[in-house]
């Protein structure tokens, strides 16, 4: 392996079972067949399925790998096989140096032995003497921030606890290669952006691999991704490209579903919508009604949702202090949002029309429509953009 390179993945393909006894049995029969010097199957047998598939990457000291996709594409599978907790069924993995992990929350810690203990016991698995643990003790318990607890039993610490303490152990120990799973979902934004100063520090000198689902977090941090898909490579290489194909690959999952609803004696529905806004720009949208009688005050109501499941913003004219009169008849509403400071990435768009008088919708059409906003490739500043009309147009 090249001096520059020191993580290699070649091939690698990883196979379950989805049926216990079976999986005992298979295990079975693959483990005699090692010891025998016979080969173990390399094709799927019933109820097996590959977690990976056929994955390659290569990795020099400091560089950073994001590794994103859906739950269950393989991700922590990759990570596990990196760190040598499971074998790969085929292809070969090569690392140089010495390998941190902090791949599930209390991995690596006997939870009856205090986090003193299992800072020794850390650092003796990684190769370090008594002498060098004593010299990085006070720096792990410092980041850390649980010197009150540190001679308590690890089961008895909390989530945001554990995590502070196995990211002081895996970053303090000088790792060659650094594993981090979905740690920095954990915490508070002070201990985040402690992190964020920690792996910049040791950046030059280790190769780190790390899976978020924050795709901020990821183009914040890493020099390149590598996105999964049912255990099978989709992109490797430019960030931005890696957090885009991400985001068509989730995209089904939040916007399956979808409705539409008027008031009764009431005829509605959406006559245009942009499906496409530059960075700073607005969205337009019409409504088409038909009304039995008047509305004197209405509100309309528009929200965002993003790839995650969770509201982008949600824009409403009552909040924004002014509301639309609707005429008896047919008429066509014209209204805009804007000027939109998203991150990049398509949103599925609900928009309601109220009646203030009942609270009742004129029009609801819930996740109706997507649009794909240019934005930068990380979050804007939480705000609320106005949310104004045009104009209302009398239709014959």
């Amino acid at each position: 392996m090249s001096a520059d390179i020191i993580v290699r993945v070649e091939g690698v393909s990883k196979k379950f079972c989805r049926d216990l006894k079976r999986s005992l049995w298979y295990g079975l029969k693959d483990t005699a067949a090692d010891l025998l010097g016979g080969h173990s199957s390399n094709g799927l047998r019933p109820d097996e399925f590959w977690a990976l598939d056929g994955v390659s990457l290569e990795l020099a000291r400091g560089e950073c790998l994001g590794l994103i996709g859906r739950n269950g594409a393989g991700k922590t599978t990759l990570l596990k096989m990196l760190n040598g907790l499971i074998k790969p069924d085929k292809g070969r993995i090569e690392l140089a140096g010495r390998v941190g992990a902090l791949i599930s929350l209390g991995a690596g810690f006997n939870p009856i032995l205090t986090g003193r203990e299992n800072i020794y016991v850390n650092g003796s698995v990684l190769g370090l003497t008594t002498k060098e643990i004593d010299s990085k003790l006070a720096e792990i318990i410092a980041f850390s921030e649980i010197d009150d607890f540190i001679d308590t039993p690890v089961q008895s610490y909390s989530t945001g606890m554990q995590v502070r303490l196995g990211f002081a152990v895996a970053t303090a120990m000088q790792p060659d290669v650094l594993l981090l799973d979905e740690v920095l979902a954990v915490g508070d934004a002070a201990f985040r952006a402690k992190c964020y100063e920690r792996l910049a520090r040791i950046r030059d000198r280790a190769a780190f691999i790390l899976v978020s689902h924050d795709t901020d977090q990821i183009a914040r941090v890493c020099s390149k991704a590598l996105v999964l898909d049912h255990g099978r490579e989709r992109h490797l290489g430019e960030v931005e490209e890696g957090i885009r194909v991400y985001h068509d690959i989730s995209r089904p999952r939040h916007h399956t579903s979808s409705f539409e609803q008027s008031a009764e004696g009431t005829i509605a529905s959406i006559a245009s919508c942009d499906d496409t806004v530059a960075d700073g720009g607005q969205f337009t949208f019409s409504i088409s009604l038909e009304l039995p009688a008047l509305v004197s005050v209405a509100d309309v109501r528009v929200v965002f949702w993003g790839d995650d499941g969770l509201p982008a913003f949600d824009a409403y004219t009552r909040t924004q202090g002014y509301s639309l009169r609707l005429e008896e008849g047919t008429s066509k509403v014209t209204l805009t949002v804007g000027p939109l400071t998203l991150k990049r990435g398509r949103y599925a768009v609900s928009i309601a029309m109220l009646n203030r008088s009942n609270n009742l919708h004129l029009y609801w059409g819930d996740r109706i429509r997507t649009v794909e906003v240019d934005g930068p490739m990380t979050a804007a500043v939480p705000y609320t953009p106005p949310l104004t009309c045009l104009s209302i147009t009398a239709e014959p």
